[in-house]
């Protein structure tokens, strides 16, 4: 393992309104997949374990009791994890992580390894890990090098069709939900936030964006691995069982 003071930060508050009515009962990441019915945490967490980052703070907020009662202290799972709940003024990805830093979870000594709650993935943080301390950027970015879209991509010439394609991949690099940040952005992330008026502080949308257009080191992770956003009851639908123990199943 790396070096650096690694810390896992994973995104586990959302009230998750595309997986109504599942989530009028159910934490959305506190959702069974695969055919041993594991909650899609539970496959969030072992891939931390597995790729040695074992100091977990979980973001918590709609029915975290459920997560809390579930995991306990991580101990089954061979990490350690801490819940910090969100602060009702902090909304969104970023004022999550910026209310855990005010609150002393994370530090800036820290580097954050951060992951939204409603993905899955094989990806192999260890070597992420490595390319971002190699790369010495202050976030590094996971990128899927290509995505395929869910509806027909047309090309049209006035009002006819001059090209077709159902479902095409896309050529173009896309964000699965995972992040590595340097410690020391929490500072500015603090002060991005008194300088804005944020209905929702967002990580991507908010400091990723202002950091590229500083033109500061943002490195991206292109990966081939496994990812899929389970986060609508539309994409639950649509994830086999089989597919699941085949690309994580090692997890287990």
């Amino acid at each position: 393992m790396s070096s650096l003071a690694v810390k896992g930060v994973i995104m586990a508050g959302g009230v998750g309104t595309r997986f109504r009515p599942l989530t009028n009962y159910v934490q959305k990441c506190m959702i069974p997949i695969g055919d041993q019915q594991k909650p899609i945490l539970e496959y969030v967490v072992r891939l931390y374990g597995y790729h040695g980052v074992r100091d977990l703070v979980l973001l918590v907020g709609y029915k975290h009791h459920q997560i809390e009662n579930y995991f306990d202290g991580g101990e089954r799972f061979n990490v350690k994890m801490s819940y910090m709940l969100d602060a009702p003024d902090m909304v969104g990805s970023a004022g999550a992580t910026l209310n855990a830093y005010r609150q002393g979870a994370l530090t800036e000594e820290d580097t954050l390894v951060v992951y939204y709650g409603d993905i899955i993935s094989n990806i192999n943080l260890r070597e992420m890990i490595r390319f971002h301390e190699e790369s010495g950027a202050k976030v590094t970015v996971a990128l899927a090098p290509d995505f395929q879209v869910n509806v027909g991509v047309a090309e049209l010439d006035g009002s006819w069709i001059k090209s077709f394609k159902e479902k095409p991949h896309l050529k173009t690099a896309v964000s699965i939900g995972m992040l590595i940040l340097d410690g020391s952005v929490l500072r500015m992330m603090e002060k991005l936030y008194s300088q804005g008026m944020f209905e929702s502080f967002d990580l991507m949308g908010d400091v990723v964006q202002y950091l590229v257009d500083k033109k500061d080191k943002v490195a991206a992770y292109i990966t081939e691995a496994f990812w899929y956003d389970v986060g609508s009851i539309e994409r639950y639908e649509r994830l086999s069982n089989e597919r699941v123990s085949e690309e994580l199943g090692f997890l287990l």
